[in-house]
């Protein structure tokens, strides 16, 4: 199944919502900042993305640039990091089996759905 973590308070996550609505495929909404993921699926999620942990972090965030910005992190670090402050995960995220993008620009979805 299609899941879309999402924050409804962001565009760019309410555009990639409309473009899964607009695809007539069935999906799972996850509101990632009332249902907090964990550092195993956060690992999950970067894994299908085949991504580093850091591009997964919305680095203009207060609470990175307050407490984030230039320090020397490991992996685990940045992932225990969005664990414990969610606004840092970049949105939205679309996972369909092994395959995950992020929607930004929400086209990106397309490629996977």
């Amino acid at each position: 199944m299609i899941k879309i973590y999402h924050n409804p308070r962001c565009r760019k996550s309410r555009v990639g919502l409309e473009l899964l609505e607009n695809s007539g495929k069935t999906f799972e909404v996850i509101k990632y900042l009332d249902d907090q993921l964990t550092v195993t699926d956060l690992k999950d999620i970067i894994d299908k993305l085949n991504i580093n942990p850091i591009e997964l972090v919305r680095r203009n965030e207060a609470i990175w640039k307050s407490d984030y910005k230039g320090k020397t992190m490991s992996d685990d670090e940045i992932i225990e990091a969005m664990a414990n402050y969610p606004k840092l995960i970049e949105r939205p995220i679309v996972v369909n089996g092994n395959n995950a993008r992020i929607g930004r620009p929400a086209y990106n979805i397309l490629e996977i759905i």
